[in-house]
């Protein structure tokens, strides 16, 4: 192990007092595992209204103090709690630190599309480095997290260089998905307070009228990281790169892919509540017993001969989901299949899963919406995890699945390509299915292949046993930050 370092975690979710994806896993996991391993961790997270409504009790860390702006004053405390789950050795838990600014954060949603958001940034930003000021902590490592803190490592070197705290503080700034990149009117410089270090941003975006905050912690920050080995290589190029592979490329040198972790407290047949038997590699009575539950929830016919096909997923373009209306009817009337679906977002999506929920009720259950219960009785009762994604940045179903015995079926993309092994039936080796290219086509032939593959049980409880037993917990990928940090202190 390193030594002992002094971490500042920032973003802006985290489970489980605020989440709409997988950042705020992340942020958690990460945070507790690092905190477990002996180090000092801060974690900041905004105090938003839905943490305040959820009744959490927290302290107050310090005096509230001010930040100022062009045009306003916001006042702000520090609020702290325990992020749960989280006792080091010595039975001490990792406190969240809440940035707890009212102006800014008492909205009804996360993200806005309010004027000020890039205010509210800026606020969250200045508020952490501040903290550290005022507490007299110098952190070694800043970890930012996705655009929302994509300001922290240029502040960092222009906004607080000054303070001898900071002589010795790296970043390090995490692209979860590149997607979102926190793009405003190039004015909004003004507003945010940052008017006097304008040089300091993409000056042809400036021209442009655009301020990209994601770009500015790309540009600033000491090291960059991404959630998988094959997204770093991918947000390289011109198809997964959203107009930033150039600059990406330029930094490829400080650009390292690290797969998220997966949380076997919570994710792990053995040990989970929410399922109906528990079950592990070496005895699938459970599963079975999972499986026939499941079915008899969602309203489906028992017993079918071929595989129960789950899908838990946001309803988006990202996600593939364009590709399934042209293979799912043909394998749903054709074979004694059963499909189950969890999620919501794209209305023509949701169309198309309610018709054949109408069309074939014996066959597909869908449940619209997030309902974390089910989604963990789905990764139980599934045989086969459906994920045809266009991009992933990391993906952690595809990890649950494996733990659950449930064989993934995915696009060879992102952390989807690092941790499902292609079934290879020379050598009966492998973890899972893959396709490559983007098509209905492709996606078609894969799933006809897995069909084959059922029949052969022998062939189907390697693969399960051969994924249950596959290692992607945090405590194996927290060394992996470890070293990134050494290597980012050691460069300097």
């Amino acid at each position: 192990m390193t030594s002992p370092l002094r971490i500042v975690i920032a973003a802006s979710e985290c489970a489980p007092f605020a989440k709409t994806g997988g950042l705020a896993d992340v942020s958690a996991a990460l945070g507790r595992a690092l905190w477990r391993r002996g180090h000092d961790v801060r974690l900041f997270l905004p105090y938003y209204q839905k943490v305040d409504a959820s009744g959490l009790e927290t302290q107050a860390a310090g005096d509230a103090f001010h930040l100022d702006f062009p045009n306003r004053r916001v006042s702000l405390e520090i609020l702290k709690a325990p992020l749960p789950n989280s006792e080091n050795a010595a039975g001490e838990p990792l406190m969240v630190e809440f940035v707890n600014a009212p102006d800014l954060f008492d909205r009804e949603d996360f993200y806005t599309d309010d004027e000020d958001e890039p205010v509210r940034w800026t606020a969250f930003c200045r508020a952490i480095l501040e903290t550290c000021q005022r507490t007299h902590w110098s952190p070694d490592i800043l970890h930012a997290n996705d655009w929302h803190t994509g300001l922290l490592p240029l502040l960092l070197r222009e906004g607080y260089n000054w303070d001898d705290l900071f002589h010795g503080t790296r970043s390090l700034f995490s692209i979860h998905n590149l997607g979102y990149q926190g793009v405003f009117p190039a004015e909004s410089l003004d507003a945010m307070g940052l008017g006097k270090i304008r040089g300091s941003f993409h000056q042809e975006r400036l021209k442009e009228g655009v301020l990209n905050l994601l770009e500015t912690g790309i540009i600033h920050s000491h090291w960059l990281s991404t959630v998988s080995r094959t997204y770093a290589q991918e947000i390289q190029t011109e198809e997964h790169g959203m107009g930033l592979e150039d600059l990406l490329k330029s930094r490829s040198d400080h650009l390292v892919g690290i797969v998220n972790g997966v949380d076997y407290g919570e994710w792990s047949p053995d040990v989970d509540p929410h399922i109906p038997a528990a079950f592990g590699p070496d005895d699938l009575l459970g599963k079975r017993i999972c499986r026939d539950e499941l079915l008899e929830e969602m309203g489906l016919a028992p017993n079918p001969t071929g595989p129960v096909i789950g899908i838990v997923s946001r309803m988006t373009s990202q996600k593939g989901f364009e590709l399934l209306p042209d293979i799912l009817p043909v394998f749903l009337q054709s074979e004694d299949v059963r499909l189950v679906v969890l999620g919501s977002g794209d209305k023509a999506s949701e169309r198309y899963f309610q018709w054949l929920r109408d069309a074939l009720p014996n066959k597909v259950g869908v449940y619209f919406g997030y309902k974390n219960e089910l989604s963990h009785r789905i990764e139980a009762g599934s045989d086969i995890f459906m994920m045809p994604s266009r991009y992933e940045p990391c993906g952690l179903n595809q990890m649950y699945s494996l733990r659950y015995g449930t064989v993934p079926l995915v696009r060879a993309t992102g952390g989807l390509a690092d941790t499902v092994e292609r079934w290879n039936p020379e050598t009966r080796t492998g973890t899972g299915f893959r396709f490559y290219e983007f098509s209905s086509q492709a996606l078609h032939d894969t799933m006809k292949h897995a069909l084959e593959v059922w029949k052969d049980k022998e062939a189907w409880a390697a693969m399960q046993k051969a994924g249950m037993e596959r290692d992607f917990s945090w405590d194996a990928q927290v060394r992996a930050y470890e070293d990134l940090y050494s290597a980012v202190l050691a460069e300097f």
